[in-house]
């Protein structure tokens, strides 16, 4: 059997971070901000859509892929309820052909 050289249990030093660095946070210098970040809302509490159709194309393109998957609440802002809703409609749509179940080539 290969035998290994033993492993020293000393701290690393400093010097060994890896190519990153840790030089990240220090490059914006003493007057930048990071960017804010904007909360997502749900589109269709704000408009107190009643429902979300299944034959309103136009609505339901903002919450499908240029391969066919539906976009996942946390991309989309939906809220729980109403992305159930578009994710039924979408598939509702998908059975009578209005939708492709995949993206076009």
């Amino acid at each position: 059997m290969a035998e290994y050289p033993a492993r020293s249990s000393a701290p690393r030093s400093s010097d060994s971070r890896g190519s990153r660095g840790d030089s990240r946070g220090d490059s914006r210098g003493p007057n930048k901000r990071r960017f804010q970040v904007r909360k997502k809302v749900c589109r269709f509490c704000v408009d107190k859509t009643p429902f979300i159709d299944y034959k309103d194309m136009k609505t339901l393109r903002f919450f499908i892929t240029e391969r066919g998957k539906i976009l996942p609440r946390r991309i989309s802002g939906n809220c729980a309820r109403h992305q159930r809703e578009v994710t039924v409609s979408v598939q509702r749509c998908r059975n009578i052909a209005l939708l492709p179940f995949s993206g076009e080539k």
